[in-house]
């Protein structure tokens, strides 16, 4: 392997190791991924692979692939789907920036992961053997993960049980790059080296499928810790949508271990390793996680906290308005970008009304941050339409299908990374519900290694 290559593949892995390290202050002038320490080196890993292309003339297409060819379709089509839109979009201005500079930004975003970066990704694992990628992910994941675990236990120490001598230890980690420490003495929530626990909430969706699949590899109990360390942190985390997406993987992740006969016995392995922990936990606190739980599952009641949460209702009523923007623009929507300019008239009463984060932020000019529409896939009903819309789903189920079908192949390691591209594939795709950005780094590391699974099958002529 030539010193380029070399470089570009550790930088990639290097990347990945620091993907859930995003609590410093970030670079302003990286605009949306000013926090992703990891995106620092996924680029420099994208320029060093430039030049190797340069040099040799040559760069890798997965031009084979069905999912890729619709990719770069939905890709263009965004584009289009603005051009469309011209006029509107030369007319739209909302805090001080204009319609085509937000699609400009907007759609780089878009461009340099599904496109530029996706290449990069798919390039550094063609040069692995299939399971030897796999290994090397989860190895990555794996040590980032306890280094997360050593950070949380110390947050949990200070935020729990209140021993604030550790602020002093825990003070330590702002010497790794990347991390400043940041304790929620408000609520006692947890966020590990990310910047809230939303952020923690993403990147344990994203290795929860890859510590689950211990269980699947390994011997003995330590096959198991991986996935309890995943529930335990999610849990303390405090995110409600991290804890229903993750206990959600979790569920989807037994069934297909029952649903594969090589895998049965795990299934009911671990059962009775939950049940001893269960019952291990009520014995040591007195009960006292019982009624932890309760609460937990209390704040997960959306219905009854509709009225009461302001997050809440600005999530649903950002839905709403964006849904309101599709039906006056059902086919083309309003353009990539552009659904501040336009769900602004349409923001419900029951919204808005005592509502102070709509003054504060999403209708105040003078801050800069554009309102998110919370949920990807009303926000591109609302700027590309049916079109783009049923373009990026197709895509969505076209892996999915796919990665089922690889389960019932023959091979234990091919179930193995169909497993786990499954589970994060549904991870993400729930995830998606509540957030609007296609900023998950995840995400496109998963659609690579599709890509690169779905290569191998085809050349040994598996499928």
């Amino acid at each position: 392997m030539g010193a380029v290559r070399k470089a570009y593949t550790s930088l990639f892995f290097v990347g990945v190791f620091f993907l859930p390290f995003n609590s410093h202050e970030g670079f302003p002038f990286l605009g949306e991924f000013s926090r992703e320490s990891a995106f620092l080196f996924f680029t420099l890993g994208l320029v060093l692979y430039a030049l190797e292309a340069v040099h040799v003339n040559r760069i890798v297409f997965p031009l084979k692939s069905e999912v890729f060819t619709l990719l770069m379709a939905f890709v263009v089509y965004c584009m289009v789907s603005t051009f469309l839109n011209g006029y509107s979009v030369y007319h739209n201005y909302f805090k001080y920036t204009s319609g085509i500079n937000r699609f400009i930004r907007q759609y780089l975003v878009l461009t340099i992961l599904s496109v530029f970066f996706l290449l990069y990704f798919y390039k550094v694992f063609l040069i692995y053997e299939l399971k030897e990628i796999f290994l090397k992910m989860r190895k990555v994941f794996s040590i980032t993960f306890f280094i997360m675990i050593v950070y949380s236990s110390i947050e949990v120490l200070i935020l729990v049980f209140g021993l604030t001598g550790f602020e002093s230890v825990i003070k330590l980690f702002e010497f790794m790059p990347f991390l400043e420490v940041r304790l929620d003495t408000t609520f006692g929530r947890i966020s590990s080296v990310s910047f809230e626990p939303p952020f923690l909430a993403v990147y344990l969706i994203t290795i929860a499928p890859w510590m689950f699949s211990y269980m699947m590899t390994s011997k003995g109990f330590k096959r198991f810790t991986p996935t309890l360390a995943v529930l335990l942190m999610t849990f303390l985390s405090g995110s409600r949508t991290g804890l229903i997406v993750v206990l959600f993987q979790f569920i989807l992740f037994l069934i297909l271990l029952l649903d594969t006969k090589e895998f049965r016995r795990y299934f009911v392995y671990l059962l009775g390793v939950v049940l001893v922990g269960v019952l291990s936990l009520i014995i040591v606190t007195k009960g006292e996680i019982i009624t932890v739980t309760k609460e937990k599952i209390e704040t997960l009641n959306f219905k009854e906290n509709l009225t009461k949460s302001i997050s809440n209702k600005s999530r649903f009523g950002m839905q709403y308005a964006n849904f309101m923007v599709f039906k006056d623009n059902p086919i083309f929507g309003v353009g990539f970008g552009q659904q501040a300019y336009h769900n602004r008239k349409y923001y419900p009463d029951w919204a808005t009304k005592d509502n102070y984060e709509f003054k504060l932020w999403y209708l105040n000019e003078d801050e800069p941050s554009f309102p998110p529409g919370y949920n990807l896939y009303i926000r591109l009903l609302a700027e590309t339409g049916i079109v783009g819309f049923s373009l990026f789903t197709l895509i969505l189920v076209l892996i999915m299908l796919k990665l089922f079908g690889y389960v019932k192949i023959r091979g234990k390691d091919i179930k193995i990374y169909s497993i786990i591209l499954i589970v994060s594939f549904v991870g993400f795709l729930l995830n998606w519900l509540q957030i609007d950005t296609f900023r998950i780094f995840g995400f496109w590391l998963c659609v690579a290694l599709f890509l690169r699974l779905q290569r191998n099958l085809k050349e040994n002529k598996t499928v």
